[in-house]
């Protein structure tokens, strides 16, 4: 991205000393810091709450969860495209913070007043005794947990576009910066998981839950503040119109002139690619896609529902480009949403203690987190700059080949997990103990290689997806992009929990159980059902390479020195 299209905070040009860079990005680190200590800790906490408090089932409670989790990530293409269309990513974040502030608040209301939720009640002796969460109650549950899910989707989809903004990829310099933010930036979520895991999901077990809710409102408010503070040094692109239009009239007018010869007409003389006056992308056409080509034809009719400009026609042949691996990568994640929850399950049925401590089953993410915190640091720091040097690239290896690393390491991941799961079940009838969901005699640290693979996919994949989008998107869509990332998370979110009720009554035997119906996991059949996700995992990778090898990216991904900058980008085929 050229300086040439961002402006200050009074719409100036920016000045490269004053504005954008690492200082910049300080303060949204704090705001990334503090959504996810709230939202990472109530993610992994919640199914307690609306089992312990609201008493809906387990199953319920899990679904809920998991819609929630969904409709987070999926929510945050409103963000988007009313950053990218109406009014700058800052502004964005500062009219949907609130409303995650707002949805917090009203949790904790709920929490706290006797009215507003069921009479106390020990749901796991006295299921029949408790009443369940109804009429209002209900419906303000499901306001203030969704009010949650519009705001943080808002902030998700503008921090890490607004943080990518401060970095201009024709400086070589500015351009590794670039690469260290996504990762410090993933370090920062993974901060966040580990304080919220340690000091949330306490307050809410221990000091109650309006404390808890209440807390994370708070927190989000004061990263809010810390944002704001940065606001005379941000560099912010100017929004270009809306995406949705844009794309619709190509869409139509290629159709209008569907008739018509695609070799005449065309007149590109005049365009430079790069970036003009007004901070927009400029585009020459390229091959592939012909039939949106159509829409530049100039037959004389130049209304915007007549005539589509080169770059209009390009930016849509960048998203359609990006399809395969949006649609291969939301398979090859798949994986590990299952791998998460089902791993929790394993370890409340071990023995959970460290010494004289005790780790609650939503903490157990801890472990991971710590994993993901620790590799994060070893990659940026010493992996990088030693494959930067062996391979050329600015970021050691190409997105495609990171986010390719972490697919891989799923298929190793679930492996693993049915080996440690044949283990576990093996100690339940050794030791007599098929019929109790809780302690086994094996430690929680059997886990640990399959905490240590999760916290793996999350530095590859999770950040290489990141970088991709938002990369490989025009600077009209780039807060898109990273909502489309988001997306992935979201989609892989529910498809899983489709997945699971399609394998158990796929798999339901003569007395009607599936592998993993019922609540006692050492009854379970977990073990086949983590071979089956390692063949799938497999085979989605295998057809994550086929795409991802096939890609040709928009901007080369080696270092370029200064006199070759990035202005004409140029097409080069990188294999995966």
């Amino acid at each position: 991205m050229s300086i040439q299209g961002l402006v200050d905070w009074w719409g100036n040009p920016v000045n490269r000393k004053q504005h954008g860079g690492i200082r910049a990005t300080l303060f949204l680190y704090v705001l990334v810091v503090v959504t996810n200590t709230a939202n990472i800790a109530n993610i992994m906490n919640l199914v307690s709450y609306i089992h312990g408090t609201m008493h809906m089932g387990v199953a319920s409670s899990s679904t809920v969860v998991t819609n929630y989790v969904g409709a987070m990530c999926m929510l945050s293409l409103l963000g988007a495209f009313v950053s990218d269309s109406y009014i700058k990513r800052f502004y964005t974040m500062l009219i949907f913070g609130p409303l995650e502030i707002l949805g917090y608040g009203l949790l904790a209301l709920q929490a706290h007043f006797p009215s507003l939720h069921p009479p106390k009640c020990d749901i796991s002796n006295e299921s029949n005794n408790c009443v369940q969460m109804h009429g209002s109650n209900t419906t303000l549950f499901y306001i203030s947990l969704y009010i949650v899910t519009i705001g943080e989707g808002g902030l998700r989809a503008c921090i890490a576009s607004l943080g990518g903004d401060q970095f201009d990829d024709d400086d070589i310099i500015e351009r590794r910066h670039k690469i260290s933010f996504f990762n410090w930036f993933t370090f920062n979520i993974s901060l966040g998981g580990l304080l919220g895991l340690i000091f949330i999901v306490w307050i809410e077990n221990n000091k109650g839950w309006d404390i808890g809710f209440a807390v994370c409102a708070l927190i989000i408010l004061v990263g809010l503040i810390v944002v704001a503070c940065g606001f005379p040094f941000y560099r912010s692109q100017i929004p270009t119109g809306s995406p949705l239009t844009r794309i619709t009239q190509v869409f139509v007018v290629a159709y209008k002139k569907r008739k018509l010869p695609l070799a005449e007409y065309f007149d590109e003389s005049e365009q430079v690619p790069g970036i003009d006056a007004n901070g927009k992308e400029v585009f020459l056409r390229t091959k592939g896609f012909e039939y949106l080509d159509k829409a530049s034809i100039d037959n004389g009719d130049k209304g915007a529902w007549s005539f589509c400009s080169t770059t209009q026609v390009e930016e849509i042949k960048i998203i359609l480009r990006m399809l395969p691996i949006f649609l291969s990568s939301t398979i090859g994640y798949l994986p590990l949403p299952l791998l998460m929850t089902f791993t929790v399950q394993q370890g409340g049925t071990m023995n959970t203690h460290l010494g004289k401590i005790h780790i609650s089953p939503a903490s157990l993410f801890v472990i991971p987190t710590i994993f993901q915190i620790v590799t994060l640091v070893i990659y940026d720091r010493a992996i990088v700059p030693l494959l930067r040097r062996i391979t050329g690239y600015v970021g050691g290896i190409t997105h495609l080949q990171r986010i390719g690393i972490g697919f891989a390491f799923a298929t190793v991941a679930t492996a693993v997990a049915a080996l440690v799961e044949m283990k576990r079940k093996s100690v339940a009838i050794e030791h007599g103990l098929v019929d109790s969901s809780t302690g086994l005699p094996m430690s929680i640290f059997w886990l640990g290689l399959q905490f240590f693979f999760l916290g793996v996919i999350d530095v590859t994949s999770f950040v290489g997806l990141l970088e991709f989008f938002y990369s490989e998107a025009s600077i009209g869509m780039k807060s898109i992009g990273t909502s489309i990332f988001f997306c992935i998370l979201g989609i892989a979110a529910w498809v899983a929990s489709v997945f699971i009720q399609v394998v158990n009554k796929a798999t339901r035997n003569g007395d009607g159980k599936g592998w993993l119906d019922g609540s006692n996991l050492n009854k379970s059949d977990l073990d086949r059902f983590y071979w089956l996700l390692s063949i799938i995992g497999f085979l989605s990778f295998l057809n994550y390479a086929y795409w991802a090898n096939k890609y040709v990216y928009r901007h080369d991904p080696r270092i370029v020195g200064d006199g070759d900058n990035e202005k004409s980008p140029k097409k080069e085929m990188v294999d995966i």
